[in-house]
């Protein structure tokens, strides 16, 4: 398997073991992140979809002391990586859906955004759907890209990544032709007449 392709790269497809294997590859990163943070005496220690949003809110910035020094820098290196991979595998299972890139705009960064700064909007009544929208969103893309199965054959993003495994798609075996590997020889010819196999069969 090309890791470089599927963890990184952002075209083709995968299927939902991959993208789930993706995950756990990811979990295995954040604990490996939080086990440096806390040899470099940073506490507890967490990188979560939040991570990535608080970058665009200014009152994170002006909470920030000396002592969170190793937290940040560890932060900064394990946050775009995990958004990377993240983000690299979420566009592949869309595709294999058939689907743009463009829905993780709703699946994703209008939730997180919302998450963010909801204490900050006012109380009213308008801003009840966009919550609901931020609530259910997130789940549909939750479901689509991890349970959903991806559209067979191959479609505007690329070959069907299950096509090798799925045995209505693939050729059936040919069969063993007689007549291609033997030929009879007339009795006249050298070596012995009869029946021989052929060279190179």
């Amino acid at each position: 398997m090309d890791w470089t392709r599927y963890l990184f790269r952002f075209d083709g497809r995968i299927g939902r073991a991959k993208f789930w294997l993706a995950g756990l590859i990811i979990l295995c990163w954040m604990i490996f992140m939080a086990a440096i943070a806390v040899a470099f005496g940073a506490g507890s220690f967490a990188i979560s979809i939040s991570d990535i949003f608080k970058v665009l809110d200014p009152d994170t910035y002006r909470a920030l002391s000396r002592a969170d020094l190793p937290l940040v820098l560890t932060k900064l290196i394990g946050t775009p990586l995990f958004t990377w991979v993240s983000a690299a595998t979420f566009v592949k299972r869309l595709h294999d859906r058939d689907k743009s890139a463009w829905w993780l705009l709703a699946y994703f960064v209008m939730p997180g955004l919302f998450k963010q700064f909801e204490e900050r909007l006012p109380d009213s009544y308008w801003i009840a759907p966009i919550a609901l929208a931020c609530f259910v969103l997130p789940l549909a893309g939750f479901v689509e890209t991890g349970f959903l199965r991806g559209t067979r054959g191959p479609n505007r993003f690329g070959p069907d990544p299950l096509a090798q495994n799925d045995s209505s798609l693939t050729p059936p075996a040919r069969r063993w032709d007689q007549g291609r590997e033997i030929e009879i020889v007339p009795l006249h010819a050298s070596p012995p007449g009869g029946m021989h196999v052929k060279r190179g069969a």
